[in-house]
């Protein structure tokens, strides 16, 4: 043997017996000094911690119950305040109360009184039960009452009963309304402990009368001294429960009401555990010992250990694990710093890795950035040819109809003048030279979707504009055998609008939705004001919904109903809405539509109130 391994195996056997010295003196001597206290000291802690144990047991349930107890006070003035209660009709009550006792599946049964009947009736399982309220346990109450705990002997389950009045609108009382709430559903979280073998846990009364207890026959038959436990005793101190056993406990009372919870646990099993602390303090005496006598076995594996974790770690850093392979020692020997060397390697190859990675990830996304721009390119491209395609529909459409249009509307409003239009027929003259007039400005508008002008705007009165519009479509949907409700909020503010721009707007949504209805189809009208976000800011808004009964539109084409060209008419042309739109945004507004096949349409416009001058 050289003279440097001699060296190194001398410096190892100072090692071994340097830390095994070391562990004996940090470890054995506070041991035993804290071995002879602990011994004196366990049975006290062990009693508090059970005792605290006990009242947070005891807390814990009593705020369980308290707020099951707030809940079903709560369902009760609910169910009171309701109309069908109110009502006081019990015909009309019982699917209701049926329908919550399978609901909350804790009532039992509820019971009504009327002040101005002399019946009680009770609902139970959706079936009525009539009785002369002088022999019925229940009297009217102005007010939220409590009953006490009761045993039911048909359902061998204790319950009570919860009163609640109902109010006419008056303040008047209309009648009382009990509910029989039992107490399975709640017993069962109250009851059920983790107190070791013998903790329990049971519910009695003022006078110690129990009335939740895990063996139900002594349920209202069996009382306890409850002054024994809430009295001012020492907590550390033990006292006979009701089968005689000495035993730790604590109550609590439950608020708003006289119930206590009572959580006891045995004295035996309490101290068991402080006999199983003393043998595991002796046998980890005893441990330590034994793990100072292996210390000189365990130091052999204090070199060789880091230099295999070491090696398993440059394995995979080599497979390009580099979050596994990065490894860490506390070290401040020589094994520390080559540990630190190898991990500033690790983390270097791993940045110079994810750098790689990086670049190729900014590539992929710019590839895939220039990919949406040549997409949005082609719509905007797909766009503007429509948009020509429409100025070059407009300008037919006003060459082929302008002129006869024309000559139409100078023979009407010549007859005018030379025939004398008999009265009955007076009002469908108007409405003609209405029509005609409504014709030649759509025209117009033609041209005005691809040659937009500026809409001159002035006070206009929503609601008379409504009612022209609805004077000029009545004719068609009498014709159509359709009823029209109208329903107008009063005093609604002016809008500041192109007044025959709206008013063809308001009338294109109307025919449509009657050209989607059936004959004997009802059409909705409805305007009110709203606050709305609108250009990013929220503003009071005038909303006219315009409902029918149709045959609706279909998910697929409601994408597309504003596109322009798109039509699911034989006869339309497609720009009819795509104008209806233009015109709401031109006057800041926007429009909202939902639809359902078979049920129907509703075309919701948001116009924005004129603002006050300053």
């Amino acid at each position: 043997m050289t003279d440097s391994s001699i060296k190194n195996h001398g410096h190892t056997i100072n090692l071994q017996v340097k830390v095994m010295l070391l562990f004996l003196t940090i470890s054995l001597l506070p041991l035993s000094i804290v071995g002879v206290f602990s011994i004196k000291t366990t049975e006290k802690l062990i009693v508090d911690m059970v005792m605290r144990q006990l009242e947070n047991v005891a807390v814990d349930k009593s705020s369980i119950l308290e707020r099951w107890l707030s809940e079903r006070k709560a369902d009760m003035l609910v169910m009171t305040g309701t109309p069908i209660l109110q009502s006081m009709i019990p015909e009309s009550i019982s699917p209701y109360l049926h329908l919550i006792q399978k609901k909350y599946e804790v009532y039992k049964k509820h019971t009504l009184i009327s002040p101005s009947e002399n019946l009680a009736v009770t609902f139970q399982g959706g079936m009525l039960q009539y009785e002369n309220k002088d022999r019925s346990p229940y009297q009217l109450k102005d007010r939220l009452f409590l009953s006490d705990i009761m045993l039911s002997s048909e359902e061998k389950e204790s319950t009570f009963d919860i009163a609640a009045p109902i109010l006419r609108d008056n303040g008047d009382i209309a009648g009382t309304l009990y509910g029989t709430v039992g107490t399975r559903q709640i017993i069962f979280f109250i009851l059920n402990v983790a107190l070791g073998k013998t903790g329990e846990c049971y519910l009695v009364d003022r006078n110690g009368t129990f009335l939740a207890h895990k063996e139900p026959w002594r349920i209202l038959k069996e009382t306890i001294s409850l002054q024994n436990i809430i009295s001012n005793r020492d907590p550390r101190k033990t006292y006979r429960d009701y089968r005689g056993i000495e035993v730790f406990g604590t109550s609590l009372q439950v608020g708003g009401t006289d119930w206590h919870v009572v959580v006891e646990q045995d004295r035996d099993e309490v101290f068991e555990s402080i006999s199983i602390l003393k043998r595991n303090l002796y046998a980890t005496i005893l441990l330590c010992i034994g793990s100072a006598l292996m210390l000189t076995w365990v130091i052999s594996f204090h070199i060789i250990r880091p230099i295999r974790t070491l090696n398993r770690s440059a394995d995979l850093l080599a497979g390009g694990e580099f979050e596994k392979g990065i490894v860490r020692l506390n070290r401040r020997d020589e094994i520390g710093m080559l540990y630190q060397a190898f991990e500033n390697m690790a983390r270097k190859l791993q940045e110079r890795q994810n750098h790689l990675e990086k670049k190729v990830d900014l590539k992929d996304a710019e590839l895939k950035e220039t990919d949406i721009v040549l997409k949005q390119i082609k719509l905007i491209a797909e766009r503007a040819e429509k948009f020509a395609a429409i100025g070059r529909l407009s300008a037919a459409v006003a060459h082929e109809i302008r002129t006869p249009l024309t000559s139409l509307k100078l023979f009407l409003e010549s007859i005018q003048s030379e025939i004398e239009i008999s009265p009955e027929y007076e009002e469908d003259y108007d409405i003609a030279m209405q029509q005609v007039n409504r014709i030649e400005a759509t025209i117009n508008r033609f041209l005005d979707f691809s040659r937009p002008k500026e809409p001159v705007f002035s006070d206009i009165d929503i609601s008379s504009l409504i009612e022209t519009v609805i004077h000029i479509i009545k004719p068609m949907v009498s014709k159509q055998e359709c009823s029209l409700q109208v329903h107008i909020e009063n005093h609604l503010p002016s809008i500041w609008g192109d007044k025959i721009l709206l008013e063809e707007t308001l009338i294109n949504l109307f025919v449509n939705s009657l050209e989607a209805m059936p004959h004997q189809g009802s059409l909705f009208i409805e305007a009110k004001q709203e606050m709305l976000p609108l250009n990013g800011e929220s503003r009071p808004c005038i909303r006219v919904d315009i409902q029918d009964t149709g045959t609706g539109i279909s998910e697929d084409r409601i994408v597309h109903i504003f596109d322009p060209f798109f039509t699911t008419k034989s006869s339309g042309t497609g720009l009819g809405l795509p104008l209806v739109l233009n015109a709401i945004r031109n006057h800041g507004g926007d429009i909202q539509v939902k639809s359902h096949t078979d049920k129907g349409t509703v075309f919701s416009l948001f116009l924005p109130v004129k603002k006050a001058s300053s």
